[in-house]
């Protein structure tokens, strides 16, 4: 992650952005998902959306009136910065997969190919916000993994956001034995969100 300190105005900015508006961000009307541009845009805003308001609600759930102060300690803070990459690289992949598995079997949408160009795209953008490449590395070898191995026509409907719920239990800075009596909650919380994600791209996708 290199020598970048972090700072809690950095993580009120650039996370709690979407961490704090996303109930107010429910009544906005959506547009149609009508091509890939828009689909790219749709995967890397609800992944950042997801990873974000379940690690930042779980983090404040276990930490309650002290939350805020954790935020001065800079170990704490690379911990939780971490988390978030990590969290965030499962979770485009996820999506990513679960939108081109539903295109294919819900709209004949053969250009599965499309789904690395997509995951790869976002990857790129996401250097300009200091995602470190160890982690972009290890999300491109996973992702190539994973891609290699689908199975399109049922991936959709298989338990598709597994890997991110996971993933917010393994890398959320909590101490293990709290993570180990609240691992069925904090899972559930991911897939409820993800639950969210998939209802809006059912009621916007027109391709």
């Amino acid at each position: 992650m290199g020598k970048y300190k972090l700072t809690w105005k950095d993580l009120s900015w650039n996370d709690f952005k979407i961490y704090l508006f996303a109930l107010f961000k429910a009544f906005i009307p959506k547009k149609k998902i009508k091509d890939l541009d828009e689909l790219e845009q749709f995967i890397q805003s609800k992944s950042a959306w997801v990873t974000q308001v379940t690690l930042y609600g779980y983090l404040k759930t276990r930490m309650g009136t002290r939350y805020v102060l954790h935020f001065e300690n800079d170990e704490f803070m690379g911990s939780v910065n971490q988390a978030k990459w990590n969290i965030y690289s499962v979770a485009l992949q996820d999506l990513t997969f679960f939108t081109f598995s539903h295109l294919r079997a819900n709209f004949n949408y053969e250009k599965t190919e499309k789904a690395k160009e997509i995951f790869l795209n976002i990857l790129d953008d996401e250097t300009t916000n200091k995602m470190p490449i160890n982690i972009i590395e290890e999300a491109k070898q996973s992702f190539k993994e994973r891609f290699d191995n689908i199975n399109w026509d049922t991936y959709y409907r298989d338990l598709p956001f597994n890997p991110s719920a996971l993933s917010l239990y393994k890398w959320a800075p909590i101490a293990e034995e709290l993570k180990e009596l609240d691992r069925k909650i904090v899972l559930n919380s991911v897939i409820l969100k993800w639950d969210i994600v998939k209802k809006e791209f059912n009621e916007r996708v027109c391709f």
